[in-house]
């Protein structure tokens, strides 16, 4: 399970500058404790869909919306999967976003950080699915490491038919995961030698209220 640090309190940051419509439907991708979820109610939002493959995560949310007397429903499984027929007007993601030297689905605490070689086992998935989750006029913020390619989710997003920019940004130091797996990532190109922080950054992406096209036709190649 994934407690609450600094990738969640900029995400929470970006919640608040986006200003969350009242009675908006909201989805939370990778829940862990809750946080972002009971958040997303104390700023307005009307229905909150928390998600996580780990079940001590689900019950652990679970246990802290009702302590803290908040409506929110909270659900096991590959978000994607769970809410494939459902629709939001706000998606938060906080996916695991850590380079590993495993292309291999992370098992134990581990499914928390780890996402594949270059960092992006969910995130490009996450992007591919992106438009179909939102409603027209809906939000993603979604925080990962620069580490993983700022322009690659940038790029992915707008090739699906969003608008997308970086809102958030806040350089932090490494963390214990992180100092565990500096000769990976120095080796890899993937951090300077000698660099021990990395930039987290916020990225928002907007669905247009109408398709993107000739006669109001669907966006080419999105779906």
């Amino acid at each position: 399970m994934y407690a609450p640090q600094d990738d969640t309190d900029l995400l929470v940051e970006a919640m608040h500058a986006a200003a969350i419509p009242a009675g908006a439907r909201v989805l939370d991708i990778g829940t862990g404790t809750g946080a972002l979820a009971i958040a997303a109610i104390r700023a307005g939002a009307a229905e909150v869909t928390g998600v996580d493959v780990s079940r001590r995560a689900v019950w652990t949310a679970r246990v802290n919306a009702v302590l803290q007397r908040m409506p929110v429903r909270v659900r096991l499984g590959n978000a994607l999967e769970v809410v494939a027929d459902e629709s939001f007007d706000l998606v938060l993601a906080n996916p695991p976003y850590v380079p590993a030297a495993s292309a291999c689905t992370a098992t134990g605490p581990a499914r928390a950080w780890d996402a594949g070689l270059d960092g992006r086992q969910l995130l490009d998935p996450l992007c591919a699915r992106m438009y179909d989750i939102l409603v027209p006029g809906g939000v993603l913020l979604m925080v990962h490491s620069a580490l993983c390619g700022v322009d690659t989710t940038l790029r992915q997003l707008r090739d699906c038919g969003l608008k997308a920019s970086v809102v958030q940004r806040r350089s932090i130091p490494f963390g214990p995961v992180m100092r565990g797996r500096i000769d990976y990532l120095e080796s890899n190109g993937l951090i300077e030698p000698g660099q021990r922080y990395e930039e987290l950054v916020v990225i928002r992406g907007d669905r247009p209220e109408r398709p993107q096209g000739d006669g109001g036709a669907e966006r080419a190649g999105a779906r």
